[in-house]
């Protein structure tokens, strides 16, 4: 099936509200020519949008799910289970995908100067984020560990925007306090309890663990998304669940292990590969900012599947970030800009950004990857902070 057009777009979009005018031309005459607009402006940005939003979705779906097997597992045994699923799911992909040589879909592979940020993505990511969240689970009040927990989408942006120099503007920063905002709702419970701090420090610090892993992980967002949480997964499921068994847990039923590696490969594998692509064409902080309507999408899968009721909170929380994530699908960001001479390896097509000349050895067709030199340029055109436009301003 083939992307769907602007033009087929549009005819779909007449379909709604047929019996309501007013909808109908709300929809035709205010959204949709304004979204057409902003997307018309960027390329691979706008699919980029997409897998951050898709990635949100399945780990938010994920939590509920995984939530329905903690009855048999425990806690550091269902991280590491989770993890373990996503490395060996996404393992035997890999395996299918090189048998089934697909060479002009084939991204870069990670190379030596990739291998200090993947250590510090798994240490940061898949080790401490998670062993210093279930420290802080068990001396932390539920309430107040919900609301600490949306400190990682506002911590990855901090340190995208003022330690490693990425673009924001107001626009960008209103939407993303409209984002934090509407998780502080959706997890406010109305009765915050005041406890001695050690617990929600060490949440804290899982935020803050998983803030680096973030922006780390965007070092490496031009290599190959499959293998790098593939990685991710098998190393931190390993070190997870060996730990759970240093603790005492016992392996459940073959059921559980079973539901637990299809969460595990869907909710944190297949999102994480979303997220790292996502990464790539935007950045981090605005990737973490659509990711950060993942617990309002788990809200809303429990309300379908376990039947939680809709609460005030919840209504807040999708009107503050509806508008949050609205102002950062409208946004347009366009000036003239110089790119500095670089050279770098990533799947890519002959856009404007690669004129580069071939040898021999590099594969035909498009898209393809191949080490690849990019010459200064000067130009103007609307971008984003993708792995091409990291200037100063």
């Amino acid at each position: 099936m083939g992307r769907p057009t602007p033009s087929s777009l549009r005819s779909r979009a007449g379909l709604l509200g047929q019996d309501k005018p007013v909808t109908r031309l709300l929809f035709r005459f205010i959204f949709w020519p304004t979204v057409e607009r902003r997307m018309s402006d960027f390329k691979d940005n706008r699919k980029a949008i997409v897998f951050a939003l898709m990635a949100a979705v399945l780990f938010g779906i994920s939590t509920p799910l995984a939530k329905t097997l903690t009855p048999e597992l425990s806690p550091v045994l269902l991280a590491g289970l989770l993890y373990l699923g996503s490395g060996l799911g996404l393992g035997l992909y890999s395996i299918f995908r090189r048998w089934n040589k697909r060479p002009r879909s084939q991204e870069a592979a990670l190379s030596r100067k990739d291998f200090p940020w993947l250590v510090m993505v798994v240490f940061f990511g898949g080790l401490a984020g998670p062993v210093l969240l279930m420290w802080g689970l068990a001396r932390t009040p539920a309430s107040s560990a919900a609301l600490l927990l949306n400190l990682e989408g506002v911590l990855t942006a901090l340190l995208a925007w003022f330690v490693f120099k990425e673009n924001f503007d107001a626009r960008i920063a209103i939407g993303m306090a409209l984002i934090a905002a509407g998780g502080v709702c959706l997890s406010w419970l109305g009765r915050p309890e005041i406890v001695v701090p050690w617990g929600s420090l060490a949440v804290a610090g899982a935020c803050l663990a998983w803030a680096i892993d973030n922006n780390f992980t965007r070092k490496l967002s031009a290599s190959d998304p499959v293998q790098v949480a593939m990685i991710k997964g098998l190393s931190a499921g390993s070190v997870n669940t060996v730990l759970a068994l240093i603790l005492g847990t016992r392996f459940p039923g073959i059921s559980a292990l079973l539901g637990a590696g299809l969460v595990g490969f869907v909710g944190y594998g297949v999102s994480l590969v979303l997220f790292i692509l996502a990464l790539r064409h935007v950045g981090t902080a605005r990737t973490g900012a659509y990711f950060s309507t993942a617990p309002f999408i788990g809200a809303a899968v429990s309300i379908v599947l376990l039947e939680d009721r809709i609460t005030l909170g919840f209504l807040i929380a999708a009107g503050l970030m509806s508008a949050g994530v609205w102002l950062h699908l409208t946004e347009r960001h366009e000036h003239e800009h110089r790119h500095e001479a670089m050279e770098h390896e990533h799947l890519h097509t002959h856009d404007e950004h690669h004129r580069h000349a071939h040898r021999p050895n590099d594969p035909p067709g498009e898209p393809h990857s191949h080490w690849h030199r990019h010459e200064p340029l000067v130009h103007t055109h609307p971008h984003y902070p993708d792995i091409h436009h990291r200037h100063t301003h």
